[in-house]
């Protein structure tokens, strides 16, 4: 029995997803035992020419069609956005349909939402596609991780933004000149803000620590910041000290409950994100258990997603024929979100200071005061100005800004440069 697939959208990914249903269509029945078959694709525009070829009256400008046709058994929604993206995945869970998106904002936004209704439909929901492009991580963090008491996951979840850092990294050249060269190459959008200001990592990181640790993280508990701010100067820096900087998503379970952040940050040569180049998403986790393992593969462009959105429509066109559970459901526990401002942190500095005597001291004794110990310092002296690289210890998070503040006050300080944390140690 063939199972019949609706899919909503069909740009970049949707229409590659269709486009692999309808060519490969022989190849997975041969290699699954599976006929899938597209029997609805909802678009916004009807005249629009699609990289794919469906039957008459298949494509429809009515997304509700794919919950309205007996003939869907399963819906595919690829078309991003909270809305009208939100209303058809509720109304396909509530009408017994299991759903498979990409769509990490609103997994993010809506999460236990679009579970518990997957719940009580006793269908799937599943978006492998919304973290990491291409990489499989939610099947691992739910399935074989399910009974690994997970500490610490650190990931490089934004395509874009590491091609950006990487070619600054290699060519010494500008931010301006990196996110141009990634928009040319068709890693970054006209408008980039979502992905250069860690929105976009910050959904997913959201998603991350959800699955990792399970308790629910809304997308604004996500401390998040963006790589706009980083100059040649500081990757300049950065190798200077034997690292490499990363926009890094980091969740972490803490005393004070689950926390997730998404940053730039200073990462060891030696540690395997640092290796991590160009549009490569790679996830590492750490567990009492497994010890540390990496995930790592292609982040961005639509056939590693299409990749990820197939795999979970077999898993979930298995489920409906078998009439049982194939893919286990996503529940999430009680437990609570803690403070970043209480985690502990190391940062590097970067300041630009009078070259007199005494600067030195004024400047460990605003550490000092705030609770902050020096690991290394570093000084380039030119005439009477000079730039202090320094290096701190691990304290609270909410001491290392206090210890910032505080050398932001100080008159012989002309400028804290940069601060950026450091990670992976």
């Amino acid at each position: 029995m063939a199972v019949g697939i609706g899919v909503a959208g069909a740009g970049t990914v949707g229409g590659t997803v269709v486009r692999r249903l309808v060519e490969e269509r022989e190849l997975v029945t041969a290699r699954t035992g599976l006929e899938l078959e597209v029997r609805r694709v909802a678009v916004r525009d009807l005249k629009r020419p699609r990289p794919f070829t469906v039957p008459r009256g298949v494509v429809t400008a009515h997304v509700m069609d794919l919950v309205d046709d007996e003939a869907v058994d399963l819906v595919v929604e690829l078309m991003g956005g909270l809305e009208p993206a939100g209303t058809l995945v509720l109304a396909a869970l509530r009408a017994g349909k299991p759903v498979v998106t990409a769509n990490k904002e609103l997994v993010a936004a809506r999460g236990p939402e679009l579970v518990r209704a997957a719940s009580e439909g006793g269908v799937s929901l599943l978006f492998e596609a919304a973290v990491g492009g291409g990489i499989p991580i939610i099947r691992p963090l739910t399935e074989t991780l399910a009974g690994e008491p997970i500490e610490r996951v650190l990931g490089i979840v934004n395509g874009t933004t590491n091609f950006i850092l990487t070619a600054m990294t290699e060519s010494g050249g500008s931010f301006a000149d990196a996110l141009a060269d990634a928009q040319r190459r068709g890693y970054a959008e006209a408008d980039p803000t979502a992905d250069v200001s860690g929105a976009d990592a910050a959904a997913k990181a959201a998603i991350l620590a959800s699955l990792a640790f399970g308790v629910w993280v809304a997308p604004d508990q996500v401390h998040r910041e963006g790589i706009d701010r980083i100059g040649s100067e500081d990757l300049a820096s950065a190798s200077r000290l034997g690292y490499t900087i990363k926009l890094l998503a980091v969740a972490e379970r803490t005393p004070g409950g689950v926390v997730a952040r998404v940053h730039p940050a200073m990462v060891p040569l030696a540690h395997p994100l640092a290796a991590i180049r160009g549009a490569t998403n790679a996830i590492f986790i750490e567990g009492p258990s497994v010890g540390e393992l990496l995930f790592a593969g292609p982040g961005a462009g639509g056939e590693p997603t299409t990749s990820a959105v197939l795999g979970d429509v077999i898993d979930a066109a298995r489920e409906l024929l078998a009439g049982a559970q194939v893919a286990p459901r996503i529940r999430f526990g009680p437990g609570s979100v803690g403070a970043f401002d209480a985690v502990p942190t190391r940062w590097c500095l970067r300041l630009d200071v009078e070259d007199s005597p005494g600067v030195l001291a004024q400047v460990a004794a605003a550490f000092g005061d705030a609770g902050v110990s020096l690991q290394s310092v570093w000084q380039d002296g030119r005439g009477d100005r000079a730039t202090l690289l320094l290096v701190t210890h691990t304290a609270a998070e909410s001491a290392q800004r206090a210890a910032v503040s505080a050398l932001e006050a100080l008159p012989v300080v002309a400028e804290v440069s940069s601060a950026i944390r450091v990670e992976g140690e």
